[in-house]
Order: C-alpha cells, then sequence, then structure tokens
C-alpha cells in the first residue's frame, strides 16, 4: 500500500510509517490515496503492544474529561459498542501513526473470513471472522475478499467509521 495524502498540509507522516515523536495532535483526520485501494480516510491515533499491519483496533477513552486517542486490539467480545479502525503500520505502544477509518481496508483476519460481500465480526487479538457471533458484529463494514487476499492473514473489506456492535437486545 502506498497511500499519498490528499489532504494539503504541509509535514504530514507517511501513512504506513510510525514514529515514537508524534507529530500530530491525536484524532487529526486525512484523505490519501492508493492507486490499488482508492481513496480512504485515517485518523492520527497512540498504538498499543502487538499490533501490525492490518490490526482492528478499538480507539478512545477518555482522562480527565479529554479523549485519549489511544488504541487497544479490538477483542472478541459481545455488545462492545467501541469505534474501530485499521493499523497502516505496526505502531506498538508508545508509537503514533494512522489508522483507516474509511475506504478499501487491508485487514488482519483468524484464517475464517470467507469471500464477500459479507458481514464481518470480531475474532479477538485486532482479527476479523465472517463466522457469526452473536453481539460481535462489526457495523459500517463488509468483507469483499477472503483470507489470503492480499497476503496470508489478511482480507480486503470496505468499511466507513466501523464499530463494534452494541446492541444488547
Amino acid at each position: 500500500m502506498a497511500y499519498t495524502p490528499v489532504t494539503p498540509r504541509e509535514g504530514l507522516q507517511p501513512i504506513a510509517l510510525n514514529s515514537t515523536t508524534q507529530n500530530h495532535p491525536l484524532g487529526t483526520t486525512i484523505r490519501a490515496y492508493d492507486p490499488t485501494y482508492g481513496e480512504g480516510e485515517f485518523v492520527y491515533l497512540l498504538g498499543v503492544a502487538s499490533t501490525v499491519v492490518g490490526s482492528v483496533v478499538t480507539w478512545g477513552g477518555v482522562s480527565s474529561s479529554a479523549p485519549t486517542y489511544q488504541t487497544a486490539l479490538a477483542p472478541s467480545t459481545a455488545n462492545l459498542a467501541q469505534p474501530l479502525a485499521v493499523a497502516m503500520s505496526a505502531n506498538v505502544a508508545s508509537q503514533y501513526g494512522w489508522y483507516q477509518v474509511s475506504g478499501t481496508a487491508v485487514v488482519a483476519t483468524n484464517g475464517t473470513l470467507a469471500a464477500g460481500p459479507g458481514p464481518m465480526y470480531l475474532a479477538g487479538s485486532g482479527q476479523l471472522t465472517s463466522s457469526q457471533a452473536n453481539g460481535k458484529q462489526v457495523l459500517n463494514a463488509i468483507n469483499c475478499s477472503a483470507t489470503g487476499t492480499p497476503a496470508t492473514g489478511q482480507a480486503l473489506a470496505y468499511i466507513n467509521r466501523p464499530f463494534a456492535q452494541g446492541q444488547t437486545a
């Protein structure tokens, strides 16, 4: 993936690189274009341990009445009701980087994502599956390939500000 920012702004950290230095305000949102995957939208967040390219993360949190923009690998938890994003780099703890929130995303899978289009569900450890699980559906996202495209353990998904299901009834 070779996303090039289309948002007019000087000195942007490259989309596919993480940094130990915070180069932008957390929560900054930009648009970028890739010749294969088209245009997408990305948010600048704080990383978490064990993140790989394609990891699906929750993000948010509040400390002292202010947002933290901290990520966590999406767990396999029913009724999570959290916003989700997709890591564009191996943005581990104490590092900063971009996470995709709209467009065609390369997502990590647990090896069981069937060919799409179809619904996706949380599989834990930042991965998705097409195996139905009550309360674990990822809303505003559908898969458009099976696991293995574009690489082993990955699949393509169309996302538009995805979030983990929160409804309990």
